[in-house]
């Protein structure tokens, strides 16, 4: 931990992004008391399918506390939550995946739910991810379309319809070749990061695996 971050500690103790509870430190994913409980996913639990993509990695389930977390995180101001999900989101990555992997990126808000919400949760996820992996942070694309959120949409057609041309490359992205970490904070029916990855794809990208914290169902 460096200086500044444990000034910071000692200021302004982490919070356990479960219950809320005072944490020992900031390098924490949870305190003692929730780590127990959380909804783990292990070996196949935490693999998903998903469409243009290698797949998809989650530590945990979306249920319970982690709903209410993701929640505070997403709508109610809670981007330090970004830290300690990051660590189990890496932690899950390294676990299961024993490829090489080039670069993090992520699936972007539009402008206008970004300057809503005052942050990215994604890229902030993706971030402290890429910090955890040793990876470097690339932006590689661009939310075209403010669409309705896919929690709104109940059939798996409907969100896939949903964001069919929601997303481009970047101007500057160029993913040749490169083996990228495609991260969100959760994913439902995958429609959201296999449009993104079928971006990443036909933009030339080698591969893509997605990550998550949680997943809110299976395949």
């Amino acid at each position: 931990m460096s200086g500044t971050e444990w000034i910071l500690d000692l200021l302004f103790p982490p919070k356990c992004p479960y219950c809320q509870r005072l944490m020992e430190g900031s390098y924490t994913p949870a305190c003692l008391h929730c780590q127990p409980q959380l909804p783990w996913l292990v070996g196949a639990q935490a693999e998903r399918k998903i469409d243009f993509a290698a797949g998809c990695l989650s530590p945990l389930g979306y249920r319970g506390s982690v709903v209410e977390s993701i929640h505070r995180f997403k709508f109610s101001g809670r981007a330090s939550y970004a830290r300690p999900y990051s660590i189990l989101v890496a932690q899950c990555v390294r676990d299961n995946w024993h490829e090489p992997l080039d670069a993090v990126t992520w699936a972007p808000l539009s402008k206008k739910r970004r300057r809503s919400r005052g942050y990215d949760q994604a890229k902030l996820l993706a971030q402290w991810t890429a910090k955890e992996l040793g990876l470097p942070l690339l932006g590689m694309l661009d939310k075209v379309r403010d669409i309705p959120p896919q929690s709104q949409l109940q059939e798996d057609a409907q969100r896939r319809a949903n964001v069919l041309g929601a997303y481009r490359l970047g101007k500057k992205a160029r993913p040749e070749g490169m083996r990228l970490l495609l991260v969100d904070d959760v994913v439902t029916s995958g429609s959201t990061l296999g449009e993104c990855a079928r971006v990443l794809t036909q933009g030339g990208a080698g591969q893509v695996l997605c990550a998550t914290l949680a997943q809110a169902r299976k395949n």
